[in-house]
């Protein structure tokens, strides 16, 4: 059966604008609506991650189980309950309990449909159809922003109809007629190969999940008049990137892109912290989008060589939950650092998780057979 790659890719791109965008409207959404402050309003972005860091390994085993389209299907409506939850939420904690939702929805829309996709094709070709695939995802965490700031004061309704879209484009699909596992037969959620290159995500989400929480407030603090643009100008230097630059990770080997790209995104995130005006302030977050561009077909690249090509939605799954963990810790930790200590210390603390991100690709042991 033909595997609807293209349509799966713009279903979970939807589903990812959707959630880029409400990433966009809540460091403004907590505070004027609840009253909250930075911590508040990165615990409010960051808790999402929490969701989908636990329901990716799970999403991904039901999908190698043959379960990926009602998985999806389910991602889809979630993802818009979600939303739903936010534009009507009375106060923070039932805020908070929607984004939980969305986190859980994002995590089973993207997390079954790589699988599916990955169904379809050679092993051989894994790797480089994964590194595309998740364009899908890191594309809408990017462009969602400006969907976001376009959106203005619809912006919850935007994030709804987009998760719509994802479930319609689904439900357009045939039904899988594979085999499928009794769902009681589901085991071994962390495959061995995958902890280290996790490790190294998670470290790199740290320094994403900062900018997505504080750039905005740091800007802001400091009186540095870029905040309407300043996600944009950071999503645009990503997908450039991330679209011209892909091909190196199959050049050069997962770690050595990881770590030239890493060393980009430490200096990036040193510089947002130390920038007075507009145009640094810019220059810096345009390279933090660089450092981050590549970091996860470079992840992708170090886990498959690792599980050589074996249950690759648990694998996948697994590894970018580490991505969410790291989010999620970035949201109400730099949100306190910011508040005690001042948004330019945070940025240097996101800039040291880059450091020892760099130090972890470093000691890496290389797989038998690999020569990069």
């Amino acid at each position: 059966m033909t595997v609807p790659v293209r349509r799966l890719w713009v279903a979970v791109l939807c589903g990812y604008l959707a959630f880029g965008a409400a990433l966009q409207a809540l460091p403004s959404y907590v505070p004027d609506r609840y009253g909250g402050g930075a911590l508040a309003s990165g615990t409010a972005i960051g808790i999402a991650f929490l969701a989908t860091a636990c329901g990716r390994p799970f999403a991904g085993r039901l999908a190698d189980a043959g379960w990926s389209r009602p998985v999806v299907l389910a991602g889809g409506v979630l993802a818009a309950i979600g939303g739903l939850g936010q534009l009507w939420a009375p106060g923070l904690g039932v805020l908070l309990v929607a984004r939980l939702v969305m986190g859980a929805g994002e995590a089973a829309l993207f997390s079954a449909a790589l699988p599916w996709v990955l169904s379809g094709v050679r092993p051989a070709q894994r790797g480089r159809l994964a590194g595309w695939f998740g364009l899908s995802m890191w594309g809408g965490l990017a462009a969602g922003p400006l969907v976001g700031s376009a959106a203005g004061g619809a912006v919850w309704w935007v994030v709804v109809a987009l998760s719509l879209v994802a479930v319609g484009l689904v439900l357009t699909t045939r039904r899988d007629p594979g085999l499928r596992e009794p769902l009681v037969r589901l085991r071994g959620l962390v495959p061995p190969g995958v902890p280290l290159p996790g490790v190294t995500i998670g470290l790199a989400a740290y320094c994403y999940g900062t900018v997505a929480a504080l750039l905005v407030l740091r800007l802001r603090a400091d009186h540095i008049e870029v905040d309407g643009v300043a996600l944009a100008v950071f999503a645009a230097a990503f997908l450039v990137v991330r679209f011209a630059g892909s091909p190196l990770v199959d050049r050069y080997g997962g770690r050595v892109v990881a770590v030239s790209t890493i060393s980009v995104e430490v200096v990036a995130l040193a510089g947002i912290a130390s920038a007075s005006g507009p145009v640094g302030a810019l220059v810096f977050i345009a390279a933090a989008g660089v450092g981050l561009a590549l970091i996860y077909p470079a992840c992708v690249s170090m886990t498959l060589d690792r599980v050589r090509g074996l249950r690759p939605g648990v694998s996948m799954g697994v590894m970018t939950s580490f991505w969410d963990l790291g989010v999620m810790v970035a949201g109400p930790l730099g949100g306190l650092v910011g508040e005690r200590a001042g948004f330019r210390a945070a940025f240097l603390v996101a800039a040291g998780a880059g450091l020892a991100c760099v130090a972890v690709l470093l000691r890496m042991p290389r797989p038998a057979g690999s020569r990069r």
